[in-house]
């Protein structure tokens, strides 16, 4: 409980990357944390080049994003390691009493983190396939798409 008093009193990684490539917010509806996770890529595309997080929230959420962050960029996780981590990962980081006490509260650095990393590789699909074209294509010619698009209105009055 020491450790987890510490990281929320004096956090190392609370604060905005203003170059990232992903903010992904998070939230626990059930209590009202909330964390907003920054992700940086590396330029190959493969490894968390830095993490950081911003949030308001009880002590467990929040020192559970900066000591979280802490091992992602000390280890230099990949995007994979990201997505491979099992929530298990945060007992073993914060204490199972932690995780069993608030489990949503403890493990909501974690799937927002996996919500970034998941964001950033769709990005880059889309990327890589042209959809960004047609996107601004459309858009250029005022042509709205997918949940943008409303009920057509009657126009034969």
């Amino acid at each position: 409980m020491e450790q987890l008093v510490e990281h929320y009193r004096h956090p190392r990684h609370r604060h905005q990357l203003p170059d990232a490539d992903v903010v992904m917010p998070g939230g626990n509806p059930g209590c009202g944390d909330i964390v907003t996770i920054y992700l940086k890529v590396d330029p190959e595309g493969h490894l968390v080049a830095a993490a950081s997080f911003e949030g308001e929230g009880c002590t467990i959420s929040q020192a559970a994003a900066d000591i979280l962050l802490d091992v992602v960029n000390e280890e230099r996780w990949t995007l994979d390691q990201v997505l491979e981590a099992d929530y298990h990962l945060m007992a073993e980081l914060i204490g199972e009493e932690a995780v069993r006490l608030r489990p949503r509260c403890a493990t909501l650095a974690l799937g927002t983190l996996k919500a970034a990393v998941t964001k950033y590789l769709r990005d880059r699909l889309r990327r890589e396939a042209g959809l960004d074209i047609v996107e601004q294509e459309n858009e250029r010619f005022g042509i709205v798409t997918g949940d943008q698009v409303e009920m057509p209105r009657d126009v034969s009055s």
